[in-house]
């Protein structure tokens, strides 16, 4: 062929494929997002409080350093002792003054220490270095967010013609170079890559929430290159400037917003695909408060967002088509229509308050300030904590203690309570050293389940832990993950899927169970592509939620390297479940 001819037939795949990649590309792109990370202390540049623990074997009296706005400070404490110091507090002062020791402050006794933010706790034998930075984990750029749906068209639009001209630049590149298939796809080219990651960080919406729901959580289900495109997108958000962002306060709070906060930092601590996070205090008592602010008609622009994705990647053959995008698709809808509606997520914080309210409970929930509170605003108070994605280094007591937390969450939110949280982001929760709860926060991806198919997935999950493989078929088909028809392959991948969900929780398991050396989710991972070839049915609505809370349940517990109980977890939570 002419390379006239190899050039039309590149630049005709490429304008197709452009248009599905940069869609497709935002799979699992908020998994690291820190949508929720308002639970940190300020930053440095605003009146700040740096956190710092350094516990030292070799220490013997107490130093502190300089107390300046942009310092690292902290002092060294006594062997194996976990200490939390708010460095602007009186007793941060007076240490580093020399007006008192180190010993006459950790010594004090509680009721002389009642008002000063400082906590010691008896750990193992684990020596660890703790620094919370406050910055957030990801680049936050301004850019104005494409609000009209002509305008998000034109971007998407955009987008495609610039993918389809570099596509076309860098094959004829390669043409002349005389590179071979070896080199990679062209449509994947370095500026291409940049492309890219610049439009899906500054588009939000509907776009980026498509990777949440079509990732199986490290599924790898989309080719690598994609995935080289999610990994940087990944470290880039985009938030609303200034001007913008009035307009969106003065639209819900009207043209005297300012006069409802004695201080508001325009700059977001926080930027995801719907919205973004800022800091503020109100009157009368200066109280801190996360305010969370919807992108101007996010709302609106998802049904016109789908509707274009959807043409695109059903005219591919990208994805495979055991993903059922029409369903995946439908679902999202009701699920992004949730999620954008503020007073029903200030709802669900309230109910999951009363469900977490005991004393004994190991949990906060904030509390929700109706009065700044409307469907594109949601003001909420300011927790304390640390994500617990940062708690690699922390002592292994505490990395147990707090799987084991989310773990039981996990399973009363479905057992107890049929109301899950469902988004599996890492930094949803907060660990607060001082009272030594998980802190919950970001609710708008809460839903319900029915009490019929709550009954029957639970059949089905005690099955699972049983090893009862009958039983796993039959509740199967009665749930709808099966029709009967399947072929034996089929059968035996979505049974073996199942069984494994159920390996922590059985009698036969050692425990406490290993979440670090576990290889369960490896081994679900290599199922589904069997799966996705020979399903025969889309699985049932609920599973969309289910599936990816339960997953990143296990991950995470991997990501902190924790081994827990989970058979006394089980018999706990599931010994009360009735049935009926």
């Amino acid at each position: 062929m002419s390379p006239p001819g190899r050039l039309y037939d590149a630049l005709t795949v490429a304008y197709a494929a452009a248009q599905v990649v940069h869609r497709a590309a935002v799979i699992g792109v908020e998994k690291n997002l820190p949508s929720v990370a308002y639970g940190t202390v300020p930053r440095p540049r605003n009146n700040p409080t740096v956190v710092e623990t350094r516990p030292t074997a070799t220490a013997q009296e107490a130093e502190s350093k300089g107390l300046s706005s942009n310092a690292e400070t902290g002092f060294k404490i006594q062997p194996n002792t976990w200490t939390y110091i708010q460095p602007h507090s009186p007793v941060a002062q007076r240490l580093s003054q020399g007006t008192d020791s180190q010993a006459s402050i950790l010594n004090t006794s509680a009721a002389q220490l009642q008002d000063e933010p400082i906590l010691t706790a008896k750990t193992r034998q684990d020596n660890f270095d703790y620094y919370e930075d406050t910055e957030p984990a990801v680049k936050l750029t301004p850019s104005r967010v494409p609000s009209s749906r002509l305008g998000r068209l034109f971007h998407y639009g955009s987008l495609a013609a610039s993918l389809t001209a570099g596509t076309a630049s860098e094959y004829v590149r390669r043409a002349a170079r005389g590179s071979g298939a070896d080199a990679g796809s062209p449509m994947m080219s370095e500026a291409n890559v940049s492309r890219l990651v610049d439009k899906l960080s500054r588009m939000r919406g509907a776009a980026l929430k498509l990777g949440q729901f079509l990732s199986i959580q490290d599924a790898h289900v989309l080719p690598e290159q994609i995935e080289r495109v999610l990994r940087q997108v990944q470290n880039n958000a985009h938030y609303m400037p200034n001007s913008q962002l009035e307009q969106v306060l003065r639209a819900e709070f009207g043209p005297n917003w300012n006069e409802k906060f004695t201080h508001f930092d325009p700059i977001p601590i926080a930027s995801a695909s719907i919205g973004q996070v800022h800091k503020a205090t109100i009157p009368p008592n200066d109280t801190p408060i996360a305010l969370k602010v919807q992108f101007p008609n996010i709302a609106e622009s998802i049904y016109s967002d789908l509707a274009n994705i959807s043409t695109l990647l059903t005219a591919s053959a990208l994805l495979p088509r055991g993903l059922y995008l029409d369903r995946t698709l439908a679902v999202m809808k009701g699920e992004l229509a949730d999620e954008c509606d503020y007073e029903r997520e200030a709802t669900c914080i309230e109910r999951f308050g009363e469900f977490l309210g005991g004393e004994n409970e190991r949990f906060r929930v904030p509390r929700v300030f109706r009065e700044l509170t409307t469907k594109r605003a949601l003001a909420m108070e300011w927790m304390e904590g640390v994500s617990v994605a940062k708690g690699a280094r922390w002592p292994q007591r505490i990395r147990d203690q707090i799987a084991t937390d989310i773990l039981t969450l996990c399973l009363r939110e479905l057992f107890e309570f049929r109301l899950m949280q469902t988004d599996p982001n890492w930094s949803n929760f907060l660990y607060n050293p001082r009272t030594d709860k998980l802190e919950l926060i970001d609710f708008g991806a809460s839903r319900e389940y029915s009490k019929e198919f709550m009954d029957d997935w639970f059949k089905l999950l005690s099955a699972a832990v049983q090893e009862d493989r009958d039983a796993c078929v039959e509740y199967s088909l009665k749930l709808g993950y099966l029709t009967g028809a399947e072929s034996q392959e089929m059968i035996d991948a979505h049974v073996r899927s199942v069984t494994l969900l159920g390996v922590p929780f059985r009698a036969s398991t050692p425990q406490p169970f290993s979440f670090k050396s576990q290889t369960i989710t490896d081994e679900i991972r290599a199922l589904i592509p069997v799966m996705l070839r020979l399903r025969l049915t889309p699985p049932p609505t609920e599973t969309y939620s289910l599936n990816r809370k339960l997953s990143g349940a296990f991950l995470l517990c991997g990501r902190l390297g924790a081994d827990v109980d989970c058979r006394s977890i089980w018999e706990r939570v599931a010994g009360a479940y009735k049935l009926g």
